[in-house]
């Protein structure tokens, strides 16, 4: 449970951090016209395939080390598909949980506070 917590904080301040760098961009699309379902989608898109980058590296880098994995586990075989797919839906979700604020965020951008940062 402590490395699911660990993982949500660490994703969440790199979709955070990620938004914040775009918050002028935001501000400029609200400011021509878009609305906020507009520019939430594109957040969450955006991060939807960071999660998927990351969920495919993932499971390469543990298929890629069972030997080392399977003196690790117990009672459980290192390419067991269950497992596999339930921590990969279980992070993913995680992921995807974590950037619900950051997007909550980028959607109320005012726009001249966006445009008058830096």
């Amino acid at each position: 449970m402590l490395s699911l917590a660990l993982a949500a904080i660490g994703i969440y301040g790199v979709m955070a951090y990620s938004i914040l760098q775009r918050t002028k961009e935001f501000g400029i699309r609200i400011a021509l016209g878009a609305n906020r379902g507009t520019i939430a989608a594109l957040v969450l898109g955006n991060s939807f395939r960071t999660v998927l980058v990351g969920v495919a590296a993932g499971l390469a880098g543990a298929l890629a080390l069972t030997q080392v994995l399977g003196a690790m586990l117990y009672e459980v075989q290192p390419h067991d598909p269950g497992v596999l797919g339930e921590v990969t839906a279980l992070l993913g979700g995680v992921a995807l949980a974590a950037t619900l604020i950051p997007v909550r965020r980028a959607t109320k951008v005012d726009p001249m506070v966006a445009l008058r940062c830096e």
